[in-house]
This record gives C-alpha cells, structure tokens and sequence, in this order.
C-alpha cells in the first residue's frame, strides 16, 4: 500500500510512502533529476517493496526545482525531518547523485542507518568520501562492478577501511538484471537497522 504527501517548506516536496503505517522508514533519494531521476526509479521502487516485505516505511520522493544540488540536499534532509517527526527510527539510502546526496546529508542529520548504491566520490564541489569519514551509523556501499558512470573507486575503498558493509554487484551503473538482489540487500541491511 503507497500514499501520496507533499512536504513543505522553501520547496514543496512530493513524496510517496510505501507501507505508511510502520514505525520505522527509510528516506530514499532518487538518481540525478536533469537524467530523469524520481521517486519512480526503478531501483527506489525495489528497495521499497523489500522494505514493505519487513513492516518497513520507504518515503521516496522527487527533488524540486533543479539547484546544482545545494536545494536537493535540503529537499532530503526537509523530507528525512519529515519522517522523524512519524518515525521511531529513519534510515537513508540513495542511488547514484541520490548517492552522493544521502551521504552528505547523513553527514549533516545522521540517520539510524545508511545505504547507497553506486555513489560519486564527489557531488559538486562537496567531498562525500570527506562525509562517510564523519558517520558512526551502520553504514552499507553497493556498486556495479562495470560501473563507468561515476568514480565509486574512492568511496568502496574508504568504506573497506572504516569496515563498513560493501556489497559488489555484476553490472554497469544502472545494475540491470541485479535491481531485485539490490532491493533486498539494502532492505535486510536497512530494515535491520532503521
């Protein structure tokens, strides 16, 4: 079961939630928005479906008005504020430029958990590499190991540093085939944790 909300501040955010009755969620941040990235994202979807499977929340939801980025991380931590106020306990996940926003944002707001999914070692001129060294929350990497897209490189060897969770997956950056196994990874890391 979804239900439609908006959430509203300096930018109003839609926003959909799979399974709205749970008392813990996840915040899930769509790929890049000028490349056709929403909260209908494939792989946003298969994460929570997994999520609903386990009593979980997703709050997934689309960016305003593009903003370099700057806006679209106040968009996720307006929405992840959001959940907080319905929510025992939030997780956040992100692909790709969702990636690099759910790990600067849990930077900012640590989450009670963290997976992202083929993130950049950069989102703009901010370092995510810089703001997954600040987390002390469980913290999960997945990555395509054909990806080309973006240079995941420096956060997969920095999250086997910390001893973080680090998941290879067989496939490119949109992981085509694998979109299941993705979902339910970051569901049982998540739903574990959140």
């Amino acid at each position: 079961m979804s239900e439609q909300r908006h959430i509203d501040g300096d930018r109003t955010i839609q926003v959909t939630v799979d399974t709205p009755d749970a008392d813990r969620a996840v915040v899930a941040c769509p790929p890049h928005p000028q490349m056709g990235g929403t909260r209908s994202d494939p792989r946003l979807r298969a994460v929570g479906e997994a999520l609903a499977d386990r009593g979980v929340a997703c709050l997934r939801f689309d960016y305003g008005p593009w903003d370099e980025g700057e806006a679209e991380r106040r968009d996720a931590l307006n929405v992840l504020a959001s959940a907080r106020d319905r929510y025992a306990d939030v997780g956040l996940f992100g692909y790709s430029f969702g990636a690099g926003v759910a790990l600067l944002v849990a930077a900012e707001s640590e989450p009670a958990a963290l997976a992202v999914l083929a993130p950049p070692a950069t989102l703009g001129d901010a370092d995510t590499v810089a703001a997954l060294d600040s987390l002390t929350c469980p913290v999960q990497i997945c990555y395509g190991e054909r990806d080309s897209t973006v240079e995941w490189e420096p956060v997969v060897e920095r999250a086997r540093e910390r001893e973080d969770t680090v998941e290879s997956i067989p496939g490119d950056h949109f992981v085509a085939g694998q979109i299941e196994r993705i979902g339910e990874s970051v569901a049982a890391f998540l739903g574990a944790r959140a």
